[in-house]
């Protein structure tokens, strides 16, 4: 294996536990939202957040070549680790 596969290979595993954490952080987030303890400065705030980060995550992806896939480990019998929406 040369450099360049062990690096991408390391950025898609880091990648791949960033975006699991985004993606639990948005559903609490909603969770929130939805249980109306969140003020509309809060939302407009975590809706903001939620992008820019979701557009960091896409940036980061671009730049190691890797593609939303490439981030989803199969798990075998257990499915995906990342549900997709």
């Amino acid at each position: 294996m040369d450099e360049e596969s062990v690096r991408k290979s390391l950025a898609g595993l880091v990648l791949t536990i960033v975006e699991l954490l985004r993606q639990l952080m948005e559903r609490q987030a909603l969770r929130r939202v939805d249980q109306g303890g969140v003020s509309d400065e809060q939302i407009e705030k975590l809706g903001l957040t939620l992008m820019a980060l979701e557009k960091n995550m896409e940036e980061l992806r671009e730049h190691f070549g890797l593609t939303e896939d490439d981030l989803n480990l199969d798990l075998g019998p257990l499915g995906p680790l990342l549900p997709r929406d």
